[in-house]
């Protein structure tokens, strides 16, 4: 549905929103003319919304009226509008770790982002603050709590481990150790691969600003424990694409395919924490749909964007796993099988010479007998 405008792109957010961070890096970086808006401007409840059939923020307003909604399906939308400072590279290697990134490292990372919001009592008051803000920007302390404790009752409300010593404690090592991998990166360079952002770098700002970035317990840890990843997720909040740091560095990806040893060793950690269940969900779609044998145009469910498969029994490096999936994170995972499947032989095999064997060559070659198509905020089958 398209809504008359006249305005910019409108992008629909909070900075409490772990996917809005995504966005509104995107469009700095690429220097798209936008407005932010928060979701209790009356266009978005009364016309965006509607138009969308989804509560999730982002969601983007076009100057022609249409509503985008998901922040890859935003970026997606963009992309080929402004091409300028592209945000995936066009060589197999790197482009197959961006798509892998665009997955692992937003996907993947909101359950320890979302954990260590939570689980930390000293970020409450902040989060709930913030999310009140969100709804009423101008209101008193007091409406801004009683707005943010609605909704931050009904996020804890979906179930969370017990607040022990020990449980925050794995999780700060947990924080620690993917810091660690980043400030060995941005000792030697300024983006995930080299001198130009990619999505790889927007998809990771959703986890180390919107939560781990800016909630008191986060923050504290990044910035007694990482300076450098600290500084980044400032220079990702500017529209400059030369930071000071690193001013003699082209504004390009790293020659010759190559992907920095050290990017390549935060997407192997990442997989190693992350990367199973979507394997898992691969596999549990595909048996899934052989019992049902859909139709092109099949559609998972009518009333809900994010739909899931109930449990499926499903075998993996030799062991029997009941896994429930959600759709959404099937549809991502076919984004980088898609893109790697369609390599020529030679190309697939460099990949796969980077990557190594294990997870991540297991999440790029899982068999696509039926693919999702994502229309209409909508999935069904390609």
């Amino acid at each position: 549905m398209d809504i008359a405008v006249s305005d910019p792109y409108t992008l629909y957010g909070s900075y409490a929103s772990y996917y809005t961070a995504k966005v509104r890096a995107y469009l700095r970086k690429k220097q798209i003319p936008f407005v932010e808006r928060l979701p209790s401007d009356p266009m978005f409840r009364n016309k965006v919304r509607p138009a969308s059939g989804s509560h999730r923020i982002p969601q983007l307003l076009t100057p022609s009226g249409e509503v985008i909604q998901d922040s890859v399906e935003i970026v997606d939308y963009l992309e080929p509008r402004f091409p300028a400072l592209p945000a995936f590279p066009d060589t197999p290697r790197q482009r197959t770790v961006v798509h892998l990134m665009e997955l692992l490292a937003s996907e993947g990372l909101v359950r320890l982002a979302w954990l260590h919001r939570w689980l930390f009592a000293e970020n409450h008051q902040f989060v709930k603050m913030d999310f009140g803000r969100s709804f009423r920007p101008q209101g008193s302390d007091a409406e801004l709590l009683k707005y943010g404790s609605l909704i931050a009752d009904r996020m804890m409300s979906y179930g969370l481990p017990d607040s022990t010593a020990a449980t925050r404690e794995a999780l700060d090592r947990a924080y620690q150790k993917l810091l660690g991998l980043y400030e060995a990166h941005l000792t030697e360079h300024p983006y995930f691969l080299g001198g130009h952002p990619s999505a790889a770098d927007y998809a990771v700002m959703g986890a180390l600003h919107a939560h781990l970035g800016r909630d008191p317990a986060g923050l504290r840890v990044m910035q007694d424990h990482a300076p450098r990843t600290f500084r980044w997720v400032e220079h990702m909040l500017v529209p400059e694409v030369e930071s000071p740091e690193f001013f003699s560095r082209p504004v390009s990806y790293a020659p010759d395919d190559a992907v920095p040893p050290t990017a390549l060793a935060i997407l192997q950690h990442i997989a190693e924490e992350y990367a199973q269940q979507y394997v898992l969900g691969a596999l549990v779609f595909n048996q899934s749909m052989a019992q049902i044998e859909p139709a092109s145009g099949y559609l998972l469910d009518a009333e809900q964007d994010q739909p899931s498969l109930p449990k499926q029994t499903v075998s993996y490096a030799g062991v029997q796993h009941e896994h429930a999936t959600n759709l959404h994170g099937v549809w991502l995972t076919q984004r980088a099988q898609s893109y790697f499947q369609g390599l020529a032989d030679a190309q697939q095999a460099q990949v796969q010479q980077l990557l190594g064997p294990g997870l991540l060559t297991d999440l790029l070659t899982v068999p696509m007998r039926y693919r999702l198509r994502r229309e209409n905020n909508r999935l069904s089958i390609h």
